[in-house]
């Protein structure tokens, strides 16, 4: 059926060369001046929609936009007389057809259909030009059976003779309405399943906004957080340029008071000289005698008249280091996480683990240390824990790797055991690790591994442990920085940094 918009008024089918009145309305060709020319005898002219009235004749203005809807729409419009079903036995028009008998392959009219029904007992279906998929295509008989264990329709011989011989079947009709019950509770289910599936596209949407909000207020915060960067830093720069405007004005001061001395020394000289000259010229020996010596002093005998003074660069580095620093702790602090120093306990380092001076840095070697004796000490795996434990809070600290070698980078409680299989970091319920090894990680935890999908491309790593939300995470500090892993657990002990070392690996505490 074609679109009211594309029917014209007058004669309720498609527009046929569509034009329109200066009112607007749309009207076949042939339509309108048929309507003009009978209105013309009448001796007035109207629109047969609106009715307004003309005082001469109207032009009719062709749609060439509207024609070619109504092409467009034509050619997508299956023919009518293609595939209406129409009776085989009215020849000399074309009669719809209101059944078709599949044993005579032929489609009747509502009266060709009463006479066929007085001398025939066929089986009638609903009109139809193509009677193949009705037929049985091996015996070229009427399907009426279905074959339940094969699914297939049949006729009576693939039920007598066949290769459904002794299967189990049911009339056409009778499996086709147990099939339409059992369709009919399918909206019930699709409804169930429908409405789950609008449920979990809400808490989408819901966890969506939550994220958006969540995005917008930490843009928000960061972009605060730095506008407090800024500010700090001009603050550090203010008090840094300060230190070095007062270094330079007690020095130059010293230097001017210098100067001014020397001047002062200088024009004492001259007078000098001048007197020198003077009685030079004196002829009278009694008065060049009676004058007394003049002194002459050097500027080292009269005491120090030079200035050694400078900049002190290490007072303006530190000035600058402290503030820096005061910015780094104010941003950590506003984040809420600490940054713990983290320092390596040799008593618990394995005699094949080496540790530097300061306690940052952990080595293994083939070569035992000397040391003495510590039941904290492990035994059996090269491996070393960190002095202090972290019992609460939100921490972040770094650590760099060689990469020469397996390393693994974790947390432990202290009461892990010293010696045996489950001593191994990640090999039991009280520790938890990320291990480092060529190019490839795994994370480990109660001896089970999970090998990561990405491969190390930077020596320096990123942890964060927030205790209370039991959440210890591993970043790789690449550009942008990569998470790796999260590990999640009630932690209910303190927890130490723990470091297992194969042999000529090494892992670095960052400050």
């Amino acid at each position: 059926m074609a679109s009211s918009d594309l029917n014209c008024s007058i004669c309720l089918s498609l527009y046929t060369d569509p034009v329109s009145l200066r009112c607007g309305h749309n009207f076949c060709c042939s339509c309108i001046v048929s309507v003009l020319d009978a209105q013309e005898a009448a001796g007035g002219y109207s629109c047969p929609v609106c009715r307004v009235e003309y005082r001469v004749r109207p032009a009719p203005e062709k749609k060439r936009k509207l024609r070619n809807r109504v092409e467009r729409f034509s050619s997508s419009q299956p023919d009518m007389e293609e595939t209406r079903t129409f009776c085989a036995y009215c020849t000399k028009s074309s009669v719809p057809a209101v059944k078709s008998c599949l044993q005579c392959e032929n489609t009747f009219c509502s009266d060709h259909l009463t006479a066929h029904n007085k001398t025939m007992d066929h089986i009638l279906i609903d009109p139809t030009r193509s009677f193949d998929n009705k037929k049985c295509s091996l015996h070229k008989k009427v399907l009426e059976y279905y074959c339940l264990q094969d699914a297939a329709c049949l006729c009576v011989s693939c039920c007598l003779i066949g290769e459904h011989q002794g299967h189990l079947v049911e009339l056409l009709d009778v499996a086709s309405e147990k099939k339409r019950k059992k369709m009919k509770e399918y909206p019930n289910k699709l409804n169930a399943e429908k409405e789950d599936i609008q449920k979990e596209v809400q808490y989408l949407q819901d966890d969506k906004r939550k994220i958006q909000e969540k995005a917008s207020n930490k843009r928000k915060n960061i972009s605060k957080i730095f506008m407090d960067i800024k500010k700090q830093v001009e603050m550090a720069e203010k008090k840094v340029l300060s230190e070095v405007s007062r270094q330079e004005e007690k020095i130059v001061s010293q230097i001017s008071d210098l100067i001014q001395k020397l001047k002062i020394e200088e024009d004492e000289l001259s007078r000098k000289m001048c007197h020198v000259e003077e009685m030079c010229r004196v002829t009278d020996p009694i008065r060049l005698l009676q004058e007394s010596d003049i002194t002459v002093c050097s500027l080292g005998d009269g005491g120090e008249v030079s200035s050694e003074e400078d900049l002190d660069e290490v007072l303006i580095s530190l000035t600058l280091h402290r503030s820096m620093r005061d910015i780094v702790t104010n941003v950590t602090s506003e984040l809420g996480v600490h940054v713990p120093d983290i320092l390596l306990d040799v008593d618990t380092a394995h005699e094949c683990v080496k540790v530097s001076e300061d306690l940052k840095t952990a080595m293994g070697s083939d070569n035992k240390q000397e040391r003495s004796e510590s039941p904290g000490r492990f035994v059996d795996c090269s491996q070393v824990l960190s002095r202090c434990g972290l019992s609460s809070g939100r921490h972040y600290w770094e650590v760099e790797w060689d990469q020469k070698g397996e390393c693994s980078v974790g947390l432990s409680y202290s009461n892990i055991e010293r010696k045996g299989d489950k001593s191994g970091v990640g090999y039991n319920d009280k520790s938890w690790s990320l291990d480092m090894y060529n190019e490839e990680y795994n994370v480990w935890h109660n001896s089970n591994i999970l090998p990561l999908s990405v491969k190390p491309t930077c020596p320096t790593l990123g942890v964060f442990l927030d205790y209370e939300a039991g959440r210890l995470s591993f970043y790789e500090l690449c550009d942008p920085i990569r998470h790796l892993h999260t590990f999640t657990a009630s932690f209910t002990e303190p927890l130490h940094v723990v470091f297992s070392l194969e042999v000529g690996a090494s892992v670095t505490i960052r400050s």
